[in-house]
């Protein structure tokens, strides 16, 4: 059973499964090992990290009762209801869209929306400035989409070759700001210059050297040093294309900026920051972080969220909490184990609740074996299944887990 503890609660003997928060700010090259000494516990105890998953199957427990996964997320979900928003409020569509209904028509939008920004990211590279009358036309379908409901087309994206990552991304990431958007209620046209601005964000990418933006393993320093390059050739594209809002400018030069200082191209910190750059900053790194790169495979997208929501500094957490509750805590295509002991991926969020999204169930956990997939609507009245926990596709040999929640559309 994995547990979270803080270092303080460490003993000789418990295995450490993971450290909370971002590999950079810990020294261990290895996250899963068991403390075999009192050195290596020190060690531990005083590397700046202060709280960690341990694995008590492995090793030894902690000496007091661990909070619950149900407490755990009922606590985050009261959180999330209590968001301060800015009014006036945006207006909000008549019916939610079905996912399957949604999901074909996110599917075309996809395909259009990659050939437009392959074609946007060209005239870029050729010197030339971008149509914004043809990049506006696609921000609307997008934002049309996800107003009907919003974890079809987010989800779909994420569905890229590891090829299509840069174009697809930024087809993603626009969806993602107007989803965000909406939680927070920005009116209608700041929502569309967010999703504009969620499409133009990487644009800086077309003049970074190919063998370095697709290089499939880590960048050297020097590689780095011109990929962070990306953001102020971008801005400088957007003025000199002389159509950008001030908005889609500064997510562009910005999304890179972390809430308390370190970030790029201009390490600015809190205040400093404006809300659409710290709104792209977390869309941008949720959708990198949930997609297969060239050197890395994609997270589990409930699991990105969790591991987001340790890296302490990185995101306003006003932002970072609307951002959840505008994908939900466990976003589609979330593998998920329910209290009846079978596994089952997320195919659409519920409007009552984050903790209660219709499930397609198709694995058995007890023999390990899959079983004929079937719907269970956690949200629906009398209900009796519950989300126990978050489970990796990659503990139980799922190397398919995408057809469970793609099944009824063409993508």
């Amino acid at each position: 059973m994995l547990k979270k503890v803080s270092v303080g609660e460490l003993r000789v003997g418990m295995h450490i499964h993971e450290f909370c928060g971002s590999w950079m700010d810990h020294p261990f090259w290895r996250e899963s090992f068991k403390i075999k000494t009192a050195e290596e516990l020190r060690e531990v105890q005083t590397c700046g990290v202060r709280e960690v998953w341990i694995d008590t199957a492995k090793g030894l427990d902690v000496e007091r009762p661990a909070p619950t996964h149900e407490e755990v997320e009922a606590k985050v979900e009261d959180e999330l209801h209590r968001i301060e928003t800015p009014a006036p409020a945006a207006p909000r569509p008549p019916r939610r869209a079905p996912i399957a209904e949604e999901m074909e028509r996110a599917a075309k939008i996809c395909a259009q929306g990659k050939e437009q920004v392959i074609s946007m990211f060209h005239e870029a590279r050729m010197g030339k400035a971008i149509d914004h009358e043809a990049a506006g036309a696609l921000v609307e379908e997008i934002s049309a989409s996800v107003m009907r409901n919003p974890g079809a087309l987010v989800s779909l994206a994420r569905l890229r070759t590891a090829d299509d990552y840069t174009y697809m991304h930024s087809v993603a990431v626009c969806a993602l700001m107007v989803a965000l958007s909406r939680v927070l209620e920005l009116d209608e046209a700041t929502t569309r210059e967010a999703g504009m601005a969620g499409l133009l964000h990487d644009l800086g990418k077309a003049v970074m050297p190919h063998e370095v933006l697709n290089k499939p393993g880590k960048l050297t320093d020097e590689e780095f040093a011109i990929m962070k390059r990306h953001p102020v050739e971008g801005h400088r594209m957007l003025v000199e294309g002389g159509a950008a809002g001030p908005i889609p400018l500064d997510v562009c030069l910005h999304h890179h900026e972390k809430i308390a200082g370190g970030g790029y191209p201009e390490g600015l910190a809190g205040e400093a920051i404006s809300l659409y750059a710290r709104m792209g900053a977390v869309c941008d790194v949720y959708d990198a972080i949930t997609s297969n790169r060239p050197y890395k495979a994609g997270w589990d997208p409930a699991e990105s969220i969790r591991k987001m929501a340790e890296w302490q500094g990185h995101f306003d957490p006003r932002i970072f909490q609307a951002f959840v509750k505008s994908i939900g805590i466990y976003p589609t295509g979330s593998l998920v184990r329910l209290s009846t002991d079978y596994l089952g991926v997320v195919i659409d969020q519920s409007p009552a609740s984050l903790l209660t999204p219709l499930v397609n169930v198709f694995f058995s956990a007890k023999s390990g074996n899959y079983v004929e997939p079937y719907l269970v609507d956690l949200s629906r009245k009398g209900a009796q299944e519950k989300i126990v926990s978050r489970e990796d596709p990659a503990r139980w040999g799922i190397k398919d887990i995408n057809r469970f929640w793609t099944s009824h559309v063409s993508v």
